[in-house]
């Protein structure tokens, strides 16, 4: 009888994606962290908000996997990060 697979783990990981553009392509990685697209400005904007992030975590002894989703919330309000809710669809 085969052994039964042990469900895998994902790694927590933060996406940014620039929708402006320059006619460049950007990509930045890091060990928890892809950033894709956006103008220089935009690029260099997730770039600065994503390394932030991780000295808040870092000085919280915490990284993305073993943070709550409220806590991230903070942390990225307070690096100037907003949560974007969408309009209530009219239609229902």
């Amino acid at each position: 009888m085969a052994k039964a697979k042990k469900p895998r783990k994902g790694k927590a990981l933060l996406l940014g994606v620039g929708l402006d553009t320059d006619g460049h392509r950007r990509l930045t990685a890091g060990p928890n962290f892809v950033l894709a697209g956006g103008t220089q400005e935009t690029h260099e904007a997730m770039t600065e908000k994503v390394v932030k992030i991780n000295e808040k975590l870092s000085s919280k002894g915490k990284t993305l996997d073993n943070v709550s989703r409220e806590e991230l919330d903070d942390i990225a309000h307070e690096v100037g990060l907003k949560r974007h809710r969408p309009e209530p669809d009219e239609r229902n």
